[in-house]
């Protein structure tokens, strides 16, 4: 089964709901993980069935930083802030830069999203 990563910033987080409900029927068809905030709200505000991990800041994002290391993910929906420094930004860039090593599709816009999730239904 596909396996897909869905991750934002808090700023970002409202973009990344209304995706996942305009995309829910096709997110139905994979197995989604998620950092911890993110994941809870994707559970509460759509049904969708979520593997949480932990919070970016206390590790989420190594934690699927190592599920693509172990090619256990075949996507991600990372919707990042770029315009707010963070205070894991070392994470964020071994996460990114894993995903270049192991060439895991990796979306850090809704524009990109849209064209992975497309892209992964084919």
């Amino acid at each position: 089964m596909t396996r897909v990563a869905l991750i934002a910033h808090d700023e970002t987080k409202p973009d990344l709901i209304e995706f996942a409900q305009t995309h829910e029927d096709q997110l139905r068809q994979y197995e989604l993980i998620a950092t911890g905030t993110t994941g809870k709200r994707l559970i509460e505000e759509t049904g969708l069935e979520v593997e949480r991990k932990e919070s970016g800041p206390l590790g989420g994002d190594l934690m699927i930083g190592a599920e693509v290391a172990e090619g256990k993910l075949d996507g991600i929906v990372f919707l990042r802030d770029p315009l707010r420094a963070q205070p894991h930004e070392p994470d964020i860039s071994a996460l990114l830069r894993i995903c270049d090593v192991r060439d895991v599709a990796l979306a850090t816009n809704r524009s990109s999203a849209e064209f992975l999730i497309e892209g992964l239904a084919d």
